[in-house]
This record gives structure tokens, sequence and C-alpha cells, in this order.
């Protein structure tokens, strides 16, 4: 993929990847650069919770915003600057993509509910259910109606903003992809992490929440690779390069 010089695809990254993940697989931004097939010549890496702070939006051809540690609720100052910051991106129709809090931070920046989920944590390759609204979607009318994708989330978007189109579920969670307008989309699930990803997280996860309900070596033995997606991650960043392209 490339993107013409003039702009560079921003990451808001909204959180780290705990250190054993890292060590891995780098962190978050370097996650989406590997799956979404980005070009780290024509992007932008802004570290929100560490101080750093994007230009204006119209300084970018799109943005990617990442999950995280942190949570919506907690109402954080540099997570409250970018709520401001989607919403200034909205104006001028940029192009997003918010996965997992990226997600939540776009629906609460635009009106919507986050909270913690009734039935606690979704975590693991899990089945996401298209919605009848999706067969127009210029990014998910492409997807079966049923494919996998890997999750891990205590929050979720428990009201969707009145601009919002609901595009998927999954069986814990009634709001799996959210659509926003002509250019912009999230994705409660990971289109970044890849099998070796989630089966780094998940003994990880283990070791955190000795007493949890969750049983991980189960979920450890059904995390399978999640291509398709991942397609509506390439199909984002294609997209953005071609409106580059014809804006060029």
């Amino acid at each position: 993929m490339s993107l013409s010089a003039q702009k560079p695809l921003l990451i808001l990254q909204t959180g780290h990847a705990p250190e054993p993940i890292r060590a891995v697989h780098g962190n978050f931004p370097q996650m989406f650069i590997r799956q979404g097939n980005i070009d780290s010549q024509q992007l932008a890496i802004v570290d929100l919770p560490a101080g750093e702070r994007p230009a204006s939006p119209q300084h970018y051809a799109g943005a990617v915003i990442t999950g995280s540690r942190s949570m919506v609720t907690e109402h954080l100052d540099w997570s409250e600057y970018a709520a401001d910051w989607i919403r200034q991106a909205m104006l001028i129709d940029l192009p997003m993509l918010g996965a997992c809090y990226g997600h939540q931070l776009m629906a609460y920046a635009l009106g919507g509910e986050v909270d913690y989920h009734p039935q606690g944590i979704e975590v693991g390759t899990e089945e996401i259910e298209l919605l009848p609204a999706a067969q127009q979607d210029p990014l998910i009318s492409t997807l079966p109606a049923r494919f996998s994708a890997n999750l891990i989330h205590l929050q979720s978007v428990i009201q969707p903003p009145a601009c919002a189109t609901v595009l998927a579920r999954s069986a814990h969670d009634a709001h799996q992809i959210l659509r926003y307008g002509r250019n912009a989309i999230s994705t409660q699930f990971h289109p970044e992490f890849s099998a070796a990803v989630m089966k780094t997280y998940l003994p990880w996860l283990a070791q955190q929440t000795a007493e949890s309900s969750v049983d991980y070596h189960h979920k450890l033995q059904s995390v399978t690779d999640t291509p398709l997606s991942q397609g509506l991650l390439l199909h984002f960043v294609a997209s953005v390069g071609k409106q580059q392209a014809l804006a060029g």
C-alpha cells in the first residue's frame, strides 16, 4: 500500500501492549502496520498517553485509533482530547478506523454510551455476524454473513450514538461494527491481532486473572488466524490510499 507523500496516515496510539506481548509482536502500532500492510514511510504515530498530540485532522490522509488497557469511562485527559479530535475529524469527513478502545472512544465522542459489559470479558477467537445494514456498506458488504475475529475487551458500546449504524454483532456484544457517516467506521474486535498475537495474550491474561471464570486453556485451543477481519483493515488502508490518489 502506498499513500501520497502529501499527507500521512495517522495511528492514534491510545495505549501500550503488555511487555510480554511487545517483546514478541511489537506494540499496537506495529501490529496495525504488519496486519494492514501499511507503508511506514507514509505514516505518523502519535502516542497519546505519553503526552504526544496530533496535528489538526486536515493534516492526515486518515486515522487509525488503537486499543488500550485504559477504560473510556476513566475520562483521562488524553482520551478526552482524542474524543474532541475525533469530533473535529468528523467535520471534515476524515477516513477513520477505530478498534476496541478506538471503537468505544469514537462511539463516546459522537454521543454514544460506553461502560463495562454486564456479562464481563469477551476474549478469544469468536464469531461475528453481519446485520442487514452491512449489505450496502462499502467496506463490510464484501464479508460473508459470519466470520471469525479476535477480541479482548471488558467495556463495550452500550448505546451507539444516534449518527451510527450497527453493522455487526457477536453472541456477547450487540455492537461489533459501527459506521459513522461516509468515511468513519469502528470495530469492537481487533483486526490487527493475528493468531500468534492472540496465543501470546491468552496465557498472559490467565496469569492476571487467576480466579476468572474464563477457561483460557479452552480459548487457547480455539484460536485461529482471522483473515476476513484482517481484510477489513486492509480494505480500509487501501481505501485511504485511493482517496489520496484521487485527491492528488
